[in-house]
């Protein structure tokens, strides 16, 4: 604890000057994970090609990387982020129409660090605000689905083509759905409590925040998300460890590959009660992938995972009336 209270002295006392050394020992750290994982196992008691050996291999060697990763994209989006507040935010979407305003929410939902968990204060915020409800929902599919860790961690585990598809795809899914449900006129169907809040103005706050400012608001983003999301990240590799030592190689092709035409849809079910982030379900989309899984079905499980999930509609059902013929529940 010293140690690190030592070092967010000197990042507060110079900013300039740690941002570069952090960088440097940032690189050099992850350029050890491939030899270091490699080492470990040599030093167990496991022959290498031996399905426990790779499965072991897969933990020592993703672990530390998306951790790795996963630091260090919060801590330069935690100081990009301080100048995106929620109010912030909500003035540059409120007063807008439709259209252009469902792709600028689509937009400001990568660089935008909200979760599932805060869907309700911000959907109650954005209808406060005078935000249409469609261009709300463009930003609550997207913040959660396209957000900076998703797409850290999918271009340093399978590349930018892939990033860059799967950017494509989440932009596309939000922007149509806002689009969609906008064009369904769902405001009548607010919960009472909600129709009934009184109107605010939506400012975007002049924030006079230093260099040094910013890069303790990075601390901060990585010691909030890094610190809750590990035990995700985890179980996440734990599972696709498993699935990569000890799944057959054409298992997965059975009923997730290319030829199998009913493979997204079934995914897609799969991946709506589980409960998960982007750090989390991404080492399970590597392991898939490795074992015959194709490219779109893997990606449809992973939306599904993270923008489907079943604890975000059950917390937006607070808001939002379930209709039944002409009965409101």
């Amino acid at each position: 604890m010293g140690q690190l209270a030592a070092i967010k002295a000197f990042s507060h006392q110079h900013p300039l000057l740690f941002l570069p050394l952090a960088a440097l020992l940032w690189l050099g750290l992850y350029l050890l994970i491939l030899p270091g994982s490699e080492l470990l196992v040599s030093w167990l008691p496991v022959p290498r090609q031996s399905q426990l050996g790779s499965a072991l291999q897969f933990f020592l060697y993703d672990t530390p990387k998306v951790l790795l990763l996963l630091t260090g994209i919060v801590f330069v989006m935690g100081m990009i982020n301080s100048w995106f507040t929620p109010e912030r935010t909500r003035a540059l979407l409120a007063g807008r129409g439709e259209g252009g305003a469902n792709v600028l929410a689509a937009l400001l939902g990568i660089v935008t660090p909200f979760c599932s968990c805060s869907a309700v204060p911000l959907f109650i915020g954005f209808v406060q605000a005078g935000v249409p409800l469609g261009v709300t929902f463009s930003f609550l599919i997207s913040a959660p689905m396209v957000n900076e860790v998703a797409l850290t961690l999918l271009f340093g585990l399978f590349g930018w083509k892939i990033a860059l598809l799967y950017l494509g795809l989440g932009l596309s899914v939000a922007m149509v759905a806002g689009w969609v449900i906008g064009r369904l006129k769902m405001e009548p169907h607010l919960e009472e409590w909600v129709q009934q809040m009184p109107h605010i103005h939506a400012d975007d706050p002049l924030q006079s925040m230093t260099l040094a400012d910013r890069v303790q608001s990075g601390f901060s983003a990585v010691r909030q998300i890094v610190g809750k999301v590990w035990p995700y990240i985890l179980a996440g590799i734990a599972i696709g460890a498993g699935i990569h030592g000890y799944v057959p190689e054409d298992f997965m092709a059975s009923f997730m590959g290319k030829e199998v035409w009913w493979s997204v849809p079934l995914a897609v079910v799969i991946g709506i009660p589980m409960y998960s982030n982007a750090a989390g379900v991404i080492p399970i989309v590597q392991a898939l992938l490795a074992k015959g899984a194709a490219l779109g079905t893997a990606l449809a499980f992973m939306m599904s995972v993270i923008g489907l999930s079943l604890p975000e509609t059950i917390i937006l059902r607070k808001v939002l009336k379930l209709q039944i013929g002409r009965a409101h529940v």
